[in-house]
């Protein structure tokens, strides 16, 4: 991918408000010079680093806005601190969406952290504005054999690794077990075995399946993709423009369109992903589509239905089996105007020893799954005693991982897979559907064609 001057992503800034309403690792910065390319330089230089003391304050935001991952976070950066005393965190949060917004409308100003958390979508955006910086110093620092390969080449582009992923999980189908025996029925395998079950369970105050578009998060979208990537599909065609008038994506369309109708609450047209959560954390949806947060969500909101949910791959169409559709290997990241990448380098190496990360991962147990091999083998990673409870669950949440990826990044990172997500265009579309009565393929083709500008003013 050919990266892309900031004033690009600046005009795609306000082009998507009109229609809607740093460099290289630290080490490697120290100089431009090519010989610093030879691991004679490279090993000079962590030398020089290693007996330097690090000095500078720095500004980490992220969006670990739930209790216990925060306070892990917080208590990490103390640490850190502690054994640093010149060194300050500043720790911000916000949610992703708002990250979204925050650094997007901060590029032009330089408003911008030293390091954060980011969407995978959101790593080719940063890359192509020339807003981040390759970490491949890092990584071979920790131990570039440690992480999965499919893991870094999600968030790298031409041989460079712009992020590292800190955490993995999946996208699975959660069942209520419970409501499943009463009735009489089986796990669903196929589309249409998911809807019939769902109809059928919409009934004394349950719902069968909630589906959620509203127009602040990309859950449409995700649920799109599901249906059209579970049939060896995509939303996005070879060439990285926008595909949601083929048959396939019109026959997802209309099918989630028949759910919203018969198993679906009303509202939902304006849920958010938490939003969604919610109805399974309280026990008022039979199915729904996450990763292994539900079961943190179910534990606070309804600890009596923790021996009722379990987790299965999502369903496909002939019900064949599949190895994932949607994963995420959530990253980190440095910025371009960092003035100590050094210190964010440092800071991030110590989130990988074994006690803060076993700790961090704790903090969301399944929810949250390695990013990094041979933990899930360790003592005290499977010592945790949700981890023990949902075996299963944790079981096929991995297998899903290897086969899957961000949405869109089927054809490999691409600002385009970025754009799909997170400018909630699918999500308006359906909404258009459902509230003005608008034509399927008359709406499909004015996302489609909205998606496609948006795309070509991004990559101009």
């Amino acid at each position: 991918m050919r990266k892309k001057i900031l004033s690009a992503m600046l005009s795609l800034t306000m082009l998507c408000t009109a229609l809607s309403g740093c460099g290289s690792s630290a080490a490697k910065e120290e100089s431009k010079a090519p010989e610093q390319n030879s691991s004679e330089a490279r090993g000079s230089e962590e030398k020089a680093e290693a007996n330097a003391e690090l000095e500078g304050d720095i500004t980490f935001w992220h969006s670990f806005t739930q209790g216990p991952r925060l306070e892990t976070i917080q208590e990490a950066a103390d640490k850190f601190m502690e054994e640093h005393p010149k060194v300050t965190i500043k720790i911000e949060t916000f949610s992703w969406n708002d990250f979204y917004t925050k650094w997007t409308t901060g590029l032009a100003s330089g408003n911008v952290p030293d390091m954060s958390t980011a969407l995978v979508g959101q790593v080719s955006e940063m890359i192509n504005s020339d807003a981040i910086i390759p970490l491949n110093g890092l990584i071979d620092d920790i131990g570039r054999d440690k992480f999965y390969e499919n893991a870094l080449n999600e968030l790298s582009v031409d041989g460079n690794n712009y992020a590292v992923p800190l955490y993995s999980h999946a996208m699975v189908m959660w069942v209520r077990k419970d409501l499943l025996e009463k009735n009489n029925l089986e796990v669903p395998k196929t589309w249409d075995e998911l809807y019939e079950e769902a109809k059928a369970l919409t009934k004394d105050g349950i719902y069968g399946l909630s589906f959620p578009c509203g127009s602040t998060d990309f859950q449409a979208t995700n649920f799109l993709n599901f249906y059209v990537k579970g049939a060896g599909g995509s939303l996005l065609t070879d060439d990285l423009k926008a595909n949601l008038t083929s048959d396939l994506a019109i026959e997802g369309i209309n099918y989630w369109l028949k759910v919203y109708k018969d198993c679906s609450p009303k509202d939902s047209i304006n849920y958010n992903v938490l939003d969604q959560a919610t109805l399974y954390y309280q026990g008022k949806t039979a199915f729904d589509f996450n990763s292994g947060f539900q079961i943190s969500g179910v534990a606070a909101n309804s600890p009596d239905l923790l021996d009722y949910v379990d987790c299965y791959p999502i369903p496909t169409i002939k019900g064949t089996e599949q190895k994932g559709i949607t994963t995420s290997n959530q990253p980190l990241v440095i910025w371009k105007n960092s003035k100590h990448p050094e210190i964010c380098e440092a800071f991030i190496k110590t989130l990988y020893e074994e006690d803060t990360y076993v700790k961090f991962l704790h903090s969301v147990p399944v929810g949250m799954l390695p990013a990094i091999k041979g933990i899930e083998d360790s003592e005290a990673y499977k010592e945790d005693p949700t981890i023990q409870k949902f075996a299963h669950a944790e079981e096929v949440i991995s297998s899903q991982i290897p086969g899957g990826t961000a949405i869109g990044f089927e054809h490999g990172p691409s600002v385009q897979a970025g754009i799909l997500t997170n400018q909630h265009v699918i999500e308006e579309m359906f909404q258009d559907i459902i509230t003005n009565g608008t034509d399927v393929k008359t709406a499909a083709k004015e996302a489609e064609d909205k998606l496609n500008s948006l795309m070509e003013a991004a990559t101009q």
